[in-house]
């Protein structure tokens, strides 16, 4: 009872230490993205997808929370790597040297990932929503006039959801290897994630078909994928157990 007590006391330190080395990184970034911020938000207010807006602020404070939430993300987006690789050190005592590496792995592509699905979120979906909802206000015959933090909320509200699902492999990957899911599991419910991605698709698109399509098709794509690398995953791991099983027959067969 002891030795499980100190165990756990030892896990909690040890969480403990990967948490403030964590915290510690994201406000050395949110520092960093606090100043980087100006340049980037005159980027942003540059790019062809905003060309043809009215910048207005409508509260004091409006300038300073633009710059706060582009430090966020800015912090978010460099501690990733840090948080992945903590995650990974606190787990691989529990885990078999094949899986340490396996995961090791893992990290630069959720990278990767995290990148193409900011990428398709500002580059694709965004200009998309824009021109569908300027169409309207040009039927209006109305003046496009927004505020700026209005629209910085509404960009983060849509690139953030989307850049995280694009970690829909990875994320399938990691538990295919810790053995929480497998192929059979993912087949089994891939009509309730098409589901799933058809209803995200909605909420985060203009309400028509081709938006809705344009989204969807794409995390589809990232499941099944999903699915294809969990199978390769899922029969490298028996054909390991296969020769484990030999080995431990022989080795008892001699004893």
């Amino acid at each position: 009872m002891n030795d499980k007590e100190m165990s756990m006391v030892d896990h909690l330190s040890e969480l403990r230490k990967r948490l403030i080395w964590v915290i510690s990184f994201f406000i050395l970034f949110m520092i960093i993205g606090f100043v980087v911020a100006p340049t980037l938000v005159e980027h942003l207010k540059n790019d062809p997808a905003a060309s043809n807006i009215s910048w207005h602020v409508f509260g004091f404070s409006d300038a300073l929370r633009i710059y706060m939430q582009v430090a966020f993300i800015i912090a978010v987006i460099l501690t990733l790597p840090v948080i992945l690789f903590h995650v990974w050190r606190f787990m691989s005592p529990g885990l078999t040297q094949v899986e340490q590496r396996a995961l090791l792995i893992y990290i630069p592509f959720a990278i990767i990932l995290l990148l193409l699905g900011l990428s398709f979120g500002y580059y694709i979906l965004l200009p998309m929503i824009i021109g569908f909802m300027s169409n309207f206000t040009f039927a209006l015959g109305a003046e496009e006039t927004y505020g700026l933090t209005q629209y910085f909320q509404f960009m983060f509200n849509l690139i953030l959801p989307v850049s995280l699902l694009f970690e829909l492999p990875v994320v399938i990957l990691f538990l295919t290897t810790i053995r929480v899911v497998n192929p059979m599991i993912l087949k089994k419910f891939r009509k309730y994630s098409i589901l799933i991605f058809v209803t995200i698709a909605a909420l985060v698109t203009p309400p028509d078909f081709i938006s809705n399509i344009l989204v969807s098709i794409p995390l589809i794509a990232l499941y099944e994928i999903s699915i294809w690398l969990s199978g390769f995953v899922y029969r490298k791991q028996k054909e390991r157990d296969k020769e484990w099983e030999e080995e431990f027959a022989i080795i008892k067969t001699d004893d």
